[in-house]
């Protein structure tokens, strides 16, 4: 079918599609309704199957909005066998099975947001938080379980919270690792509460005030202790690395990503770690190395980094494929490397033109605003002028 879609699409169509693998996972999504095709995919479903439309994925509707935590009991429930035994809860006492259940699911929303952007996932990932909270709260379970269903809610919080700040749903963002953060305390499960403030800390430095990102970093590490896991002590120092390249300090942002690989060095039993670190790698650390050297200005620093771990990086992660590409091409710009850091931003801008992320949208804008003071060089000028708007992730 992917094949099928990309000969539906004219030459000039053709290059801006994801190619066969990234595509077939877009499919997969589709077909399991975690998100629906933009308009230029569903024109070229129907073109591939010789059916309409409206036949295929019913009338357009407007984009959905979540509503505000703890008031969505008339959201239809995902399908499944979940949703039939969630029917079944109200009161009764549940255990291991339910809990193995949640436990799938919330690393599905996982792997789901390895492939989609914010845009896609926000609703879904909201729900499925909905649905922890609504087994906890309306069934009796023993204390053991209670504690495994508050640590499965904090899981849940923190993809939800990552989902929605990737869809600049920042306000809610924030409700939603503060949800987390309390269950996971609440469970006493120390590594899953650095996590979700480390995961606050990031957006903080991003979006808001990058010292109180710092402090929020550094709270991440006090509470992971040196007892935690080392994949998890290794991602609390490259976020409060990150919250301190925000704030412009060298020496700590350089300290910090030394920690950082050192813990990460010390783990020899990646078996044992929580899943929700199965991302954390020396690539991932790189990357943010990279990032990190590309903030304070430090392009030669950078460059080689990034071009290293994109060389053998899974094209069908198109959001942080093009993510990483845009801040190689912000390191081109301040290595005076304006001709490589156009042909850097061309990639990265037909990547993250289908992809519905507002850090992805951002990203493209910096990187433009980067390369003005360029447009007299020809390959620099033809970027300008050729730009596709960003897909954004706005929800309405």
């Amino acid at each position: 079918m992917a094949r099928r879609i990309r000969r539906a699409a004219s030459p000039g169509d053709r290059e801006q599609l994801a190619h066969v693998q990234a595509l077939t996972h877009m499919i997969k999504e589709w077909e399991r309704g975690l998100h629906r095709p933009s308009p230029r995919y569903r024109s070229l479903y129907a073109l591939a199957t010789g059916r309409t439309e409206d036949e295929l994925f019913g009338p357009e509707r407007s984009a959905q909005r979540a509503e505000p935590l703890g008031s969505l009991p008339g959201l239809p429930l995902p399908s499944g066998e979940l949703s039939a035994r969630l029917a079944e809860i109200t009161g009764r006492r549940v255990g291991a099975g339910i809990v193995t259940d949640l436990a799938a699911r919330v690393h599905g929303l996982r792997l789901a947001d390895d492939l989609l952007a914010g845009g896609d996932l926000f609703v879904p990932a909201v729900r499925e938080l909905e649905n922890a909270i609504r087994v906890h709260r309306e069934s009796s379970h023993s204390e053991q379980t209670s504690r495994e269903l508050l640590a499965l809610i904090g899981e849940f919080a923190q993809i939800a919270g990552w989902v929605a700040s990737d869809a600049g749903e920042h306000d809610r963002a924030a409700e939603i690792y503060r949800l987390g953060i309390d269950a996971a305390r609440e469970a006493g499960d120390r590594t899953l509460e650095s996590n979700l403030l480390g995961s606050l800390a990031y957006q903080v430095a991003n979006v808001g005030e990058p010292a109180e990102g710092v402090e929020l970093a550094r709270a991440s590490l006090d509470v992971a202790g040196p007892d935690a896991p080392p994949r998890a002590r290794a991602l609390a120092w490259d976020r409060f690395a990150w919250a301190n390249a925000r704030a412009q300090d060298r020496a700590a942002t350089v300290e910090a990503l030394g920690q950082a690989s050192a813990a990460l060095d010390q783990n020899e039993h990646q078996d044992a770690d929580p899943g929700y670190l199965y991302w954390v790698s020396e690539g991932e650390l790189q990357v943010m190395e990279a990032r990190a050297y590309t903030e304070l200005r430090r392009p030669l620093r950078a460059v080689p980094l990034l071009a290293d771990v994109l060389s053998r990086y899974d094209a069908t992660h198109t959001r942080e494929l093009a993510l990483y590409l845009s801040w190689l091409a912000v390191a081109l710009v301040d290595a005076n490397e304006p001709e490589e850091a156009a042909a850097v931003t061309s990639r990265m801008l037909d990547l993250s033109a289908e992809v519905a992320s507002d850090r992805t949208a951002k990203r493209a804008h910096l990187v433009l605003e980067r390369l003005r003071p360029f447009e007299s060089s020809p390959p620099v000028a033809q970027v300008l002028r050729e730009a596709p708007e960003p897909r954004g992730a706005s929800l309405g």
